[in-house]
């Protein structure tokens, strides 16, 4: 059991998560410590930490995949506790249990926990015993006779999965008999390069599914609850783009019925900290079955933090340090809608590719029930060696209708200069009369948005934002080392250029 109280913690991760458990850190007056790979020596995370501590080039294998270094960096600054974010080694048992056996607190799941959950069908098998309805399906590790006997079994389309998968990698859909065999040695040879395991399952494929988790919370003191629901249908590649609280789909009924197999679900590995069970509902039936767990604090948290006024990332720091859940089940409640939109840079236009390169100009938008988390800013850099998520955009409102149109709002009144990103893309997704009618399935990008382009007419920057992205691309100074000090190495990082703009900077914005 996790007990004592966190002095100072090792953010083993970057970009907005990195910002945003800083920004927790202060409020809870515990000292942060960042990593940093080289790409990202001159971060808003990096610069809002009251450290830095390099630990390798920029690819993520010689950096943030490395728990060694990240080890040796908590120990180099004195940290008593890892939060490793979402993402990188946020998910990995080994890493975790490494953690531990440093003497460190880890905030987070126990080991055991991460690995029966990390592996699909042993979380299926787990869950299913527990009383939690899963999907047909095939463990897998057969001769390819046998995946084909399973698929003619459950009827197309089917899934094939990667066991040790997440992200959407290592998935394809498979819709006649003929397509099985490329597909599943597809998604080994996918499997193998994103989590070196190349095993793959089948499970059937709900073609009218609406995608619905449940944020659940748990203490190591035997309490379990969920925090309500986050649809999450919108998703392009099999990744989630538009999240919303609560789900237009469910009733009262249905919640219920699904926020307790998601306690149970959790309660099934004995679970500790923050995760989020995810489902898939048959919109045509409302049978619910169980996707699978994340082991981890999810992208999409903000719009659980505002709808039930809790600060997940400042709760998972309690739970950490031994306190038990201030609510049971009874006390929670949600208030108004929620809406979260990730700004990406890639171009929706060519199949969601990837735009790395620098951002030149960058205006959020602001103002009542609107908060924008994010880790990229003016004179930041969008590389190659990372996600390309710029910022999650979020909004609240009294119903859904309202955070609607502000959603809107916000989007057309976000600026950024430099990659290309799928802001008007968000906003004629938001408009379509399927979204707006709360009828999203996971189908529903690629069926309604196949070959689109943003229209001619869309929006152009201001002057005043065209002006501003000149001059920041004439004067803003080279990436300039944190202010705070590295503790990479042991070396101290010199000041911070006195007339950078983020001399003046305190971190990313919360309205609302």
């Amino acid at each position: 059991m996790a007990a004592g109280r966190i002095r100072r913690v090792l953010i083993a991760n970057r970009g907005e998560i990195a910002v945003r458990i800083v920004r927790a850190c202060r409020e809870l007056g515990i000292a942060s410590v960042v990593t940093f790979s080289e790409a990202d020596s001159g971060s808003l995370a990096v610069r809002m930490a009251d450290q830095a501590a390099l630990i390798g080039p920029p690819p993520p294998t010689e950096s943030y995949l490395r728990a060694d270094r990240i080890l040796e960096a908590a120990r180099a600054t004195d940290c008593d506790a890892v939060h490793p974010g979402f993402g990188f080694l946020a998910e990995n048992a080994d890493f975790a249990q490494a953690v531990l056996d440093a003497g460190l607190i880890f905030i987070g799941p126990l080991p055991d926990a991460i690995r029966a959950m990390g592996v699909k069908t042993e979380a299926l098998d787990r869950v299913r015993r527990a009383g939690v309805p899963t999907l047909p399906g095939y463990a897998g590790g057969g001769p390819d006779a046998d995946y084909l006997d399973a698929a003619r079994a459950m009827g197309y389309p089917v899934l094939v999965k990667a066991a040790a998968g997440g992200g959407g990698k290592g998935m394809r859909v498979v819709r006649a008999e003929s397509e099985l065999l490329p597909a599943i040695e597809s998604a080994r040879r996918e499997s193998a390069r994103a989590f070196a395991d190349e095993r793959v399952f089948l499970e059937k494929y709900v073609d009218a599914a609406r995608h619905i988790e449940f944020q659940v919370m748990a203490d190591h003191h035997g309490n379990t609850v969920h925090l309500f629901e986050r649809e999450c249908s919108v998703q392009r590649r099999h990744q989630k783009i538009i999240e919303e609280t609560p789900s237009p789909y469910l009733d009262d009924g249905l919640r219920v019925r699904m926020g307790q197999a998601a306690v149970e679900a959790a309660r099934a590995v004995d679970y500790r900290n923050a995760g989020t069970v995810e489902f898939i509902v048959d919109a045509a039936t409302g049978q619910f079955y169980f996707l699978e767990m994340n082991t981890r604090l999810q992208v999409e948290h903000p719009i659980t933090e505002l709808a039930t006024s809790i600060d997940l990332v400042k709760l998972q720091f309690r739970i950490a340090e031994g306190a038990p859940l201030p609510f049971a089940q009874d006390d929670l409640s949600q208030r108004g809608h929620a809406i979260e939109c990730r700004v990406y840079a890639e171009d929706p236009a060519n199949n969601f590719l990837p735009q790395p390169g620098d951002v030149l100009q960058a205006v959020e938008p602001w103002g009542p029930g609107v908060r924008v988390d994010s880790g990229v800013g003016a004179g930041d850099a969008i590389t190659m060696y990372y996600d390309p998520m710029i910022a999650k955009l979020i909004v609240h409102a009294e119903d859904r209708a309202e955070a609607l149109r502000r959603m809107d709002a916000a989007l057309s009144e976000y600026v950024i200069i430099g990659p290309t990103t799928n802001i008007r893309f968000l906003r004629d997704v938001l408009a379509h009369p399927v979204f707006q009618a709360g009828e999203a399935t996971t189908a529903f990008v690629e069926r309604h948005f196949e070959g689109w382009t943003p229209p001619q007419d869309q929006d152009k920057p201001p002057d005043a934002a065209l002006i501003a992205a000149a001059l920041a691309e004439m004067l803003l100074a080279p990436a300039a080392q944190p202010a705070n000090g590295s503790a990479g190495a042991g070396d101290q990082a010199g000041e911070m250029d006195r007339f950078s703009p983020w001399a003046r900077a305190d971190g990313f914005r919360i309205g609302g």
